[in-house]
């Protein structure tokens, strides 16, 4: 059950990577100081500081995403993996 917990939030943290970076290709449309898009772009500046402090853009184009996802789905493998095997 928990384990099952954890992989939904693994997923919701991706799904909220993958908003922030289609949303970012358009800057005019969206307006990033009101919600909930404020408070997506917080919770994504969080996860992805890490990231950005290790990883420098190439260029113009910011590979820290996709970097992300990769480290990120690994960890949810080891957790999930973990937790199944102590039952939870």
């Amino acid at each position: 059950m928990i384990s099952y917990i954890v992989s939904i939030l693994f997923k919701i943290i991706y799904l909220i990577i993958l908003i922030v970076v289609l949303l970012s290709w358009f800057p005019p449309i969206f307006d990033s100081r009101k919600e909930p898009l404020a408070s997506l772009i917080k919770i994504y500046n969080y996860i992805m500081a890490p990231f950005k402090a290790i990883i420098p853009p190439i260029g113009m184009i910011d590979i820290s995403p996709l970097v992300a996802f990769i480290v990120l789905q690994i960890a949810e493998q080891i957790i999930v993996r973990a937790l199944i095997n102590f039952g939870l």
